[in-house]
């Protein structure tokens, strides 16, 4: 059996289990309770409409739980977004490893983060990996026990923020809309921040194209290399 047949079949075997979730956030002070000012869902699966509103805090075909918690976290620290399969999964079982791709994180200021749903501008991407030497940013965070590292900005202004934390898998992004998107959004209220800087923001749908390379790709018969380094989805990352 050719490498790519069997590529294929390992995807569809581990399309089932491959789904994943941000369900927790992990602060200098504690890590919070499942769905703890996190917009769950009952469904873990992906978005695949790059323009649709859902990319912004996921929805639809995987209902949200709205919350009314925020939580207080400190500009300049690292938190962590925890990732499970699902809401009761514990630290083995983030995200079938067959899944490979970048992780990105994003903020946007916001006045009540209980309530802004979002959709549109003020988005700004601070945190991303995606392929060298071998390894996917998705394969670092499995490899965490789920744990996604994100440092908060030290010279962003205070205030309330969603914070989106992102996985996607590229096992059938060699299609258009076939690559899986997966996002919740943090509520959280930065203090602490020395408002030295403004970033540019973007627009959420808007940072995506479905053709944009990154989430066009093949990565079994042509993965990433030296000669065709892997290009991550969406704005550089924010920094102070």
């Amino acid at each position: 059996m050719k490498l790519s047949q069997l590529s294929a079949t390992a995807v569809l075997a581990s399309v089932a289990s491959g789904h994943t979730i941000f369900c927790q956030l992990q602060t200098s002070a504690q890590t919070y309770p499942v769905s703890h000012a996190i917009r769950t869902p009952s469904y873990d699966g992906p978005q695949s409409d790059v323009n649709g509103n859902n990319m912004a805090c996921n929805g639809p075909p995987n209902p949200t739980t709205p919350s009314d918690k925020i939580i207080e976290v400190k500009a300049g620290e690292t938190v962590g977004a925890i990732w499970r399969h699902t809401l009761q999964s514990g630290a083995n079982d983030v995200m079938d490893p067959g899944h490979k791709g970048p992780v990105m994180a994003y903020l946007k200021k916001v006045t009540d983060a209980t309530k802004d749903s979002g959709v549109g501008n003020g988005w700004f991407k601070i945190q991303e990996e995606g392929y060298s030497n071998g390894k996917w940013g998705t394969d670092t965070v499995i490899n965490n026990g789920g744990n996604q590292q994100i440092k908060i900005p030290e010279c962003i202004e205070d205030g309330q923020y969603l914070l989106r934390a992102e996985m996607i898998a590229l096992h059938g992004a060699r299609s258009v809309n076939g690559a899986q998107l997966y996002m919740e959004c943090a509520q959280i209220n930065v203090t602490g921040g020395k408002a030295t800087k403004t970033p540019t923001t973007s627009s959420i749908p808007g940072i995506y194209k479905s053709n944009d390379p990154g989430l066009l790709i093949d990565i079994y018969s042509k993965p990433p290399g030296t000669s065709n380094p892997y290009k991550i989805p969406g704005p550089s990352v924010f920094t102070c």
